[in-house]
């Protein structure tokens, strides 16, 4: 397989539009010092989103979605105006957005609904249980602000999905979480396992009783998702990377990941596939004798609701 980045090709954008983000979550790489301090907090302006992704490349976009490494995308301060301009240049484009849910106020939740008019625009909401749980990993993010922000984006005409972060202190909630997020008009409910038990292990968290971590050593082939999807990932400092997987490493690259990305076309990085594949792509579209790999095995539980 080979990994080539031609403008024309890509149908998807992922955007990071911020790294600044008020939530402390434990296992996030924003907790990591060795790959983001304080000191690289960044943020896209509308003005530079428009002169980086001009408009005829938007044009040729099915996909824009935002969704943080660092930061909480929702926390960017023309977050919508870069919502509004990809619409206004290609009003048949699906935009989403992946969000803690506990910034802003309703009413700009409200605006932002009314620009997600499209048959798949979407916004997931991470909630990660009840408002007695929710807050042991969502550290900083109030959960009533929370139910406020995404019942008045549904209320408005958003389509919302709930998003649940799976620990051995909120498995029992899941199904309750599911029936909320039913009652509340939410349009899908997942419930998902962490992978980040190994690499960021937090000595007051632990993996659901009774599952087994996906894990995908030695695989026999890589199959790259970015590709599948003719995607490219846009940090939050303006550089362009091969997919968010590999964002986590825009300020502080080890050796080996910097040589691969420095190569023309990120040819590095396919390159390492047949021999010794970066670690991050093995563990994240390694695929295993099950002909599954762990990113797609992460999912546990989706439902959608109307």
């Amino acid at each position: 397989m080979s990994m080539s980045f031609k403008e024309n090709n890509v149908k998807v954008l992922h955007i990071e539009p911020t790294t600044v983000c008020q939530a402390a979550c434990p296992q996030c790489d924003r907790e990591n010092p060795q790959l983001f301090t304080s000191a690289n907090n960044c943020e896209l302006s509308l003005e530079q989103v428009q002169q980086i992704v001009p408009e005829h490349f938007v044009k040729q976009l099915d996909k824009m979605f935002m969704c943080g490494n660092f930061g909480e995308p929702a926390a960017a301060k023309q977050c919508l105006e870069i919502f509004r301009y990809f619409k206004d240049v290609n009003p048949d484009i699906t935009l989403g957005l992946n969000t803690n849910g506990g910034v802003r106020n309703t009413q700009w939740w409200h605006n932002l609904a009314e620009i997600m008019t499209g048959v798949y625009d979407y916004t997931v909401f991470s909630i990660d249980g009840l408002e007695n749980t929710n807050h042991i990993y969502r550290r900083n993010v109030s959960w009533k602000k929370i139910m406020e922000n995404a019942q008045a984006f549904i209320d408005a005409g958003g389509s919302a999905h709930w998003d649940m972060l799976v620990f051995e202190h909120n498995q029992h909630q899941v199904e309750l979480a599911q029936q909320i997020a039913d009652n509340m008009k939410f349009s899908w409910f997942r419930a998902k396992v962490s992978k980040r038990f190994s690499a960021m292990p937090v000595k007051f968290l632990n993996p659901p009783i009774g599952y087994s971590m996906p894990n995908v050593e030695n695989p026999k082939e890589i199959q790259c998702f970015a590709l599948q999807e003719q995607s490219v990932f846009l940090a939050a400092n303006g550089e362009f990377l091969p997919c968010c997987f590999i964002g986590p490493y825009v300020f502080n690259r080890d050796k080996t990941l910097a040589d691969a990305l420095n190569t023309p076309n990120w040819q590095g990085v396919a390159d390492s596939w047949a021999s010794n594949p970066l670690p991050i792509c093995a563990n994240t579209c390694g695929i295993d004798n099950c002909s599954k790999g762990s990113f797609e095995k992460q999912w546990k539980l989706e439902v959608q609701l109307r």
